[in-house]
C-alpha cells in the first residue's frame, strides 16, 4: 500500500509491508540532497527528518483508533516537533519525543535516494539498499557469503551474480542494523541467510546467526530473524526484523 505526503515541496510515498504477522513496517525515501559546498551544513539531517515525520505521521493516522505506539504517541504528534532521532555510541539511530522512546527507525542510502523504515509494533528493524553496480567484476562473494546462500540467491535472481551479491548484502546489512551492531561486531559469514519464500514480486527470508555472533546474540534462536526483500531497478531493498527481547 502507499500514500503520498506532502513534505518540505517534495512528495514522500510512504510504503506498508507486513512480515509475517510483524509490523505493519512503514517506509519511504527522497532523492539524495546534493554535496554542500565547503563550510555548509548537510541536508541529511533535514532529509531524515522529513522521511520520519512522514512515516510517523502516516503510522498515526492509520492506527487513530488503535494508539499502537502507547500512552504519548498521540500527544507527540501534536506537538511543533514531535519527535527527534538521535543515535547510540554505535551511530544506531532512535526516534524519541522527551523521555520516551519511539518505535524502531532505520536509514540506508542507494540508488541516489535516501530510504527510511519505522516499525510499528515493538519490534527492532534494519534496512538496506544494495545496488548490484556494487558488485561487478572482482567482488570476494566466496569470502562475504557461504556457498549454500549464493546458490540460493543466484536461483533467485536467474542466474545474476552481482544481482545475487547484492540481494544478500542487502539482507545481511539489514539483519545487522536491527541487531544495532552493524558489521562492528559481527561478520556478514555469521548471519546465516535460509531458502526464501516468493511472494508479492518479492521474497521473504528467514535469518539466523553463528559463531561469535550467536554468542553475543545468544536469545535470537536460529531462523528467528525475519527479512522481506523486494527489488528496486538495479537494486534490492531489505527490510529486517526481530522482537526487541531477542536482540
Amino acid at each position: 500500500m502507499g500514500v503520498g505526503v506532502a513534505k518540505a515541496g517534495q512528495e514522500i510515498t510512504v510504503q506498508a509491508v507486513i512480515l509475517e504477522g510483524r509490523g505493519p513496517v512503514f517506509y519511504a525515501s527522497l532523492p539524495v540532497a546534493p554535496e554542500p559546498r565547503k563550510g555548509c551544513r548537510t541536508n541529511r539531517a533535514g532529509d531524515q527528518h522529513r522521511l520520519v515525520a512522514s512515516l510517523w505521521d502516516h503510522l498515526v493516522e492509520l492506527r487513530a483508533g488503535e494508539n499502537p505506539l502507547g500512552k504519548g504517541a498521540q500527544a507527540a504528534k501534536r506537538a511543533p516537533v514531535p519527535i527527534q532521532v538521535v543515535h547510540d555510541p554505535l551511530g544506531r539511530p532512535q526516534l524519541r519525543w522527551g523521555e520516551n522512546r519511539g518505535p524502531a527507525i532505520s536509514f540506508s542510502e542507494g540508488g541516489g535516494r535516501i530510504w527510511a523504515a519505522l516499525c510499528g509494533d515493538d519490534s527492532e528493524i534494519g534496512i538496506d539498499v544494495a545496488e548490484t553496480a556494487e558488485f561487478q567484476g572482482e567482488y570476494p562473494v566466496h569470502r562475504v557469503f557461504h556457498e549454500s546462500e549464493l546458490h540460493e540467491a543466484l536461483r533467485l535472481t536467474g542466474g545474476d551474480l552481482a544481482g545475487a551479491a547484492a540481494l544478500l548484502w542487502s539482507v545481511k546489512e539489514a539483519v545487522a542494523k536491527a541487531l544495532g551492531c552493524a558489521f562492528h561486531s559481527v561478520s556478514p559469514r555469521q548471519i546465516n541467510v535460509y531458502p526464501a519464500v516468493g511472494r508479492d514480486g518479492g521474497f521473504t527470508f528467514r535469518v539466523g546467526l553463528s559463531g561469535k555472533a550467536r554468542v553475543r546474540f545468544p536469545s535470537t534462536p536460529g531462523g528467528s530473524i525475519r527479512v522481506r526483500s523486494l527489488p528496486r531497478a538495479q537494486m534490492w531493498l531489505s527490510i529486517a526484523l526481530l522482537n526487541r527481547q531477542d536482540r
